[in-house]
């Protein structure tokens, strides 16, 4: 066995250093939470291929005295604690004395600093943590920080750095958050020379959620305010018709602090349940302020995680700040229950996080129905409404095979198809279905089984959602979306994605978070091949062209969704980014719960579920759910 030795001082400050800086993005946030600290009005961060090379944070702030410069380097040297007892009440951002030192072990430093009491100020250069000649130098007032090489020393942390155009969205998103957490501060990001943020400093949250979420998401916010005698709870929240497709979007701060907290979370989202739409997230910008003494920030090592003394209060508060932001908003029609109670909770009482758990982790595509003896299957048509269409015909009829597998044209997916129409979402009628056969393997229907030789019949609609099948003693309801769906996406996947793309008159506008963002830039001709064309126009994307199946209204969204669905396949398998990409085409060109389908759809629809060649949707989730004959007569008390 080894013999136990102290570690050599410069790889302790490597392994130290590997705690604190992970990438450029956490150099961009020790900083920047230090030029606050030092009382800053103005912070600026500039960055070259991705930060990695060049990265440099200027500040207006008191400045280091040229004696404590050097000792500003050292581990565990900080002007912000004094004793123990200082931990019990931290009002600072940074307070362990770690992150100047864990930057320097792994970089190469030029500082250069003046304070308010002295004529001139003084420049210091480090190289792996060694400090070299302090000098005086000509400087304006604050601090000047230019960190260049990052991990020059530490060849094992380089390798598993990103792209820099990755990297460039993470210091970026850091810089969002560090904006949103002070509005008081003037922020400004700049990137490879050409500036992408710029918030005012007045003061006002609402002017940095502005400036750095965008006119359109800014829009769709309301204000939360609510205050009580230990905590009180600002910021803004999306309406729920604005909900997003991820939680990129939410913003959660403690005293300044932007945090990852589960009970905050879990909070918002418990006040929009019923609300939003499923597989829908709010998006929020949250401060919460409490008494210092009364969380912990000294639990993770980039301080990114806090531990509550009253996590039951601050869920409380969270909950009912947003529910009393939503209730007051008067374009959201609500229906009031009286003495009734939120799940075993009412609504005047305090709620804890275990009585309001709820999914945190990625939301599913989409639920499931149930029947039950409340539930009619007949709608009867508003007083004073037109006249309602005939009923439709009984239609009986046995599979006759006429669905059989799309067979592939050619092997790339989304390359063009000469002669082939483009897909419409009026019709069914050019959508053959299920799934495409091996490459040399010729094209035939699936078996009939017993079931299959049953005559079937629409029997109708309801909610313009589910077609009503009845077969022998079941009767099936299915999502017409959901499969036809499915219909969309094997027939791309064996015949190929060629859509018809139109050039927008006004380019849609619209702005992503930066992982996003750059996600989509990075698959560019993949996006053009599916029928959009994007640029880049600042901080934001304009899409010029996209393709026929996504309305103009649409297109934020969906672009939101591929990007999800890019960052969750990764670039390293293109092959799974065309299939999410196609799932998403699919979707937008299906038809819509709640869109008039005529009789000749809900035909072909349900004849592709009957014959079995449609079982789930792209996502994975049941087109039909069934109720037999028995079930139905147990409803009614009849069995």
């Amino acid at each position: 066995m080894p013999n136990i030795q102290v570690l050599d001082p410069h790889v302790a400050d490597l392994i130290a250093a590997g705690e604190v800086v992970e990438r450029p993005a956490s150099v961009a946030k020790e900083l920047m939470e230090n030029a606050i600290d030092a009382g800053a009005s103005t912070v600026t961060v500039e960055i070259s291929h991705g930060g990695l090379t060049f990265l440099r944070v200027t500040d207006d702030g008191k400045g280091i005295p040229a004696p404590e410069l050097k000792t500003a380097f050292l581990r565990h040297a900080t002007s912000k604690l004094r004793t123990e007892y200082d931990l019990e009440a931290i009002g600072t951002l940074g307070f362990r004395g770690e992150a100047l030192a864990a930057i320097a072990a792994v970089s190469r430093i030029e500082v250069l600093t003046r304070t308010a009491e002295a004529d001139l100020g003084a420049s210091l250069s480090l190289e792996g943590g060694v400090p070299g000649k302090l000098e005086e130098a000509g400087c304006p007032l604050g601090t000047t920080m230019v960190v260049r090489d990052l991990f020059f020393n530490t060849p094992a942390r380089l390798k598993f750095m990103k792209k820099d155009a990755a990297e460039g969205a993470a210091v970026f998103a850091v810089v969002q958050r560090v904006a949103l957490s002070h509005p008081e501060v003037s922020i400004k990001f700049i990137r490879d020379g050409r500036q992408e943020l710029l918030t005012p400093g007045d003061g006002q949250l609402k002017s940095a959620v502005y400036a750095v979420l965008g006119r359109e998401l800014a829009l769709g916010f309301r204000e939360v305010k609510s205050s009580g005698e230990e905590m009180s709870v600002t910021g803004f929240v999306s309406m729920p018709a604005c909900c997003r497709a991820s939680r990129s979007w939410q913003f959660f701060f403690v005293n300044g602090r932007q945090v990852k907290s589960p009970l905050m979370m879990a909070a918002l989202e418990e006040a929009y349940k019923n609300q939003r739409m499923v597989g829908k997230f709010p998006g929020c910008v949250l401060h919460l302020q409490t008494k210092l003494n009364a969380v912990d920030v000294n639990v993770h090592p980039a301080k990114t995680e806090v531990k509550f003394g009253g996590e039951r209060a601050v869920f409380s508060a969270v909950y009912h700040a947003v529910l009393s932001a939503l209730e007051g908003d008067a374009s959201h029609p609500q229906a009031v229950l009286k003495n009734t109670e939120i799940a075993g909770v009412r609504k005047q009482d305090t709620v804890t996080e275990n009585q309001f758990k709820i999914n945190v982790g990625p939301a599913a595509h989409g639920g499931t129905s149930s029947v039950g003896p409340s539930r009619s299957l007949r709608a009867d048509p508003p007083r004073g409404a037109g006249p309602t269409q005939p009923p439709i015909p009984p239609v009986v009829r046995v599979h006759d095979s006429t669905y059989t597998p799309p067979r592939p044209t050619k092997p790339p997916v989304g390359a063009a198809a000469p002669g082939r129409p483009p897909a419409s979402t009026s019709s069914l009628e050019d959508n053959p279905v299920c799934k495409p056969p091996l490459e040399n393997e010729p094209a035939k229907a699936p078996a009939p089984t017993a079931s299959s030789e049953i005559p079937w019949r629409v029997a109708g609609e309801v909610l313009n959602t589910y077609i009503i099948v009845e077969q022998g003693d079941t009767v099936y309801f299915i999502d017409k979306h959901a499969a036809h769906e499915r219909m969309n996406f094997d027939r791309m996947k064996a015949q190929g994605y060629d859509p018809m793309a139109q050039t927008l008159l006004t380019p849609a506008v619209c702005r992503l978070p930066p992982r996003e963002r750059e996600a989509l830039l990075a698959q560019r001709p993949l996006l053009e091949e599916f029928g959009f064309e994007v640029d880049e126009l600042g901080a934001d994307l304009a899409v010029r062209q996209a393709p026929f199946d996504v309305d103009a209204g649409d297109i934020p969204a969906a672009l939101e969704e591929l990007a999800q669905k890019l960052l969750t396949a990764g670039s390293a398998d293109p092959a799974a980014a065309r299939d999410e990409l196609l799932h998403t085409m699919a979707c937008k060109a299906a038809i819509k719960g709640g869109w008039h389908s005529a009789p000749q759809e809900l035909e072909r629809v349900a004849g592709a579920v009957m014959s079995g060649q449609v079982k789930y949707c792209p996502h994975g989730r049941p087109v039909a759910i069934e109720l037999t004959k028995k079930e139905l007569e147990k409803q009614f008390k009849r069995a």
